[in-house]
């Protein structure tokens, strides 16, 4: 019998669970129906994912009697935008879909994303289960009810606080991702370890090869550790008004990164595994952590696959892109600084403290990216 695990997300009353179990694709319409879905479900996903995976989750929910709307979008970031949220609302629309209707995410993080908030508009307001295939969006963006799209000046600018009902993750999807993808999903594995969880940190760097060849016990652990972090955050602070703030580690400058390279030249993962050293780094520079943390944080990088380098865009523009973070506080850029692994803390940073330390860091010996895909100078 395959194993299931359950993690809960408590929000009073938006609160639902987190299902782990492998097979659970051939199982949709038989959750749907217990979710209650008598009649009709939108399933948003993007060509990469249907070509795998559509037809089969197509035919599962529908031996229950319920009829499925394939929405079919493009795929990758650079399609996270408003006009394809608007094709979403669009095909509701034309297929009458009720505020009793529901729509169903699978796919990765741009999925959840756009569906999400097609949801959180439509009528004011429907349900929305989050199905994520890949490893970011099955332990971190499909938990915890962000919503939203890209605008040109910032990524995630635009968007929700809206929960689903309910995020079913089956690892098997994991399989058919490519390697790219799954290394880039690591970043936000070690950011939990970093931001914490010590001892999830260390079984990490003990167990990541196994994890990078799919071993199933080494995967389910860490999606459901990961899982159950994430959870913890979300109960604490939804809106992210204080602690929730913590899972940005890494994102102030990986996000910068992602829209300077058009959203194109970094998955996001591999941006914010970037920003997980680098930002390490400015809180080093800073006095708030050792150079054995920063060390220690970029040799688990490296040996996930991911980069530890910054691209040589000039600070300013750094700073620029940083500035258009949805992160932003009273104009000031608002980072998450490691002071152990384990722990860390939140406060700013200021501009003239970034460009000292981008001069101290340029004037050191570099090394070359271990990553062909980075972009050339700018």
């Amino acid at each position: 019998m395959t194993p299931t695990s359950t993690v809960k997300v408590s929000l009073i009353e938006r609160s639902y669970e987190i299902i782990i179990r492998a097979g659970l694709l051939e199982r949709l319409g038989r959750e749907l129906k217990r979710c209650g879905v008598q009649r009709k479900v939108g399933v948003v996903t993007d060509r990469h994912v249907a070509r795998h995976y559509l037809k089969s989750s197509l035919e599962a929910i529908k031996k229950y009697g319920i009829d499925p709307l394939p929405i079919i979008l493009a795929p990758g970031e650079q399609s996270k935008t408003l006009k394809t949220v608007e094709h979403i609302l669009d095909v509701l629309a034309r297929h009458r879909f009720e505020r009793s209707s529901m729509l169903l995410a699978l796919g990765g993080g741009v999925v959840g994303d756009m569906a999400g908030f097609a949801a959180s508009i439509y009528q004011r307001g429907i349900s929305y289960i989050q199905v994520p295939t890949t490893l970011v969006a099955q332990v971190d963006s499909s938990i915890g009810g962000k919503t939203g799209v890209d605008h040109r000046l910032g990524k995630n600018l635009i968007g929700s606080f809206y929960q689903p009902r309910a995020v079913w993750v089956d690892p098997l999807t994991l399989h058919t991702l490519p390697t790219r993808e799954l290394v880039a999903g690591l970043a936000e594995v070690i950011k939990y370890g970093i931001i914490a969880d010590e001892s999830f940190f260390a079984y990490l760097q003990r167990h990541m090869s196994e994890l990078r060849g799919h071993v199933p016990r080494i995967v389910a652990t860490v999606v459901k550790r990961s899982c159950e972090i994430k959870a913890g955050v979300v109960a604490a602070d939804e809106r992210e008004s204080d602690r929730r703030r913590i899972l940005n580690y890494g994102h102030t400058i990986g996000h910068a990164l992602e829209s300077l390279g058009g959203y194109k030249s970094f998955v996001h993962g591999e941006a914010v595994g970037i920003g997980l050293v680098q930002e390490a780094e400015l809180a080093c520079f800073q006095g708030i952590c050792s150079r054995a943390v920063v060390e220690e944080i970029r040799q688990t990088v490296k040996e996930a696959g991911l980069s530890d380098r910054m691209p040589r865009w000039t600070p300013q523009k750094i700073w620029k892109a940083m500035l258009h973070d949805k992160k932003v506080s009273g104009g000031q850029v608002i980072g998450v600084w490691p002071e152990r692994i384990g722990q860390v803390r939140i406060g700013p940073i200021e501009k003239q403290v970034f460009e000292q330390w981008y001069r101290f860091h340029e004037s050191l010996p570099m090394a070359m990216p271990n990553r062909a895909f980075l972009p050339s100078p700018v």
